[in-house]
């Protein structure tokens, strides 16, 4: 669907399908939390034939809410991206759909070049050609002991 098909698809439409995504068996939800928070994993928008996945920033957190690999920010990575994959498994999406990320690191000087190695290593796993557009951004998180979080949105035709 080109940028003007999208355009009017939307423009016709008289409501937006809408709806949360999650993949529990990974994530749990952060209003389940001691102290909740107010946002969904993600949101999958229905436009047309056209999905768009709206994933929330996602850090090394397990199905129970807590903080994982504490201290290894390689693994933090390898658990962010795991997290991420499987909210787009249960909409049927992999990462060959991902147009862009936005990277967030406590300590970019610090942690910029291993990020990027995890990165590279992990996108050409995933056989991703083109790259998503991304920003790397440095960050304070919203925990003290998680080192990265990403966001991500995927879009696809449904079908």
């Amino acid at each position: 669907m080109t940028i003007p098909e999208v355009l009017e698809a939307a423009a016709n439409a008289t409501a937006i399908d809408k709806r949360a995504i999650s993949a529990l068996d990974v994530l749990n939800e952060a209003y389940c939390y001691d102290k909740p928070s107010s946002f969904s994993r993600g949101l999958r928008i229905q436009l047309g034939e056209l999905v768009v996945l709206l994933i929330s920033g996602t850090a090394s957190v397990d199905e129970n809410g807590a903080s994982v690999h504490i201290g290894d920010f390689r693994a933090q990575c390898r658990r962010t991206y795991s997290n991420i994959t499987r909210l787009l498994e249960s909409e049927g999406a992999t990462w060959k759909d991902i147009v862009r990320t936005s990277c967030y690191l406590r300590d970019i000087d610090r942690d910029y070049a291993a990020f990027n190695e995890e990165r590279t290593a992990f996108f050409a796993e995933q056989g991703l050609d083109p790259l998503p557009a991304s920003t790397g951004i440095q960050a304070k998180l919203c925990r003290p002991e998680l080192l990265v979080e990403i966001e991500a949105i995927a879009m696809f035709r449904r079908g």
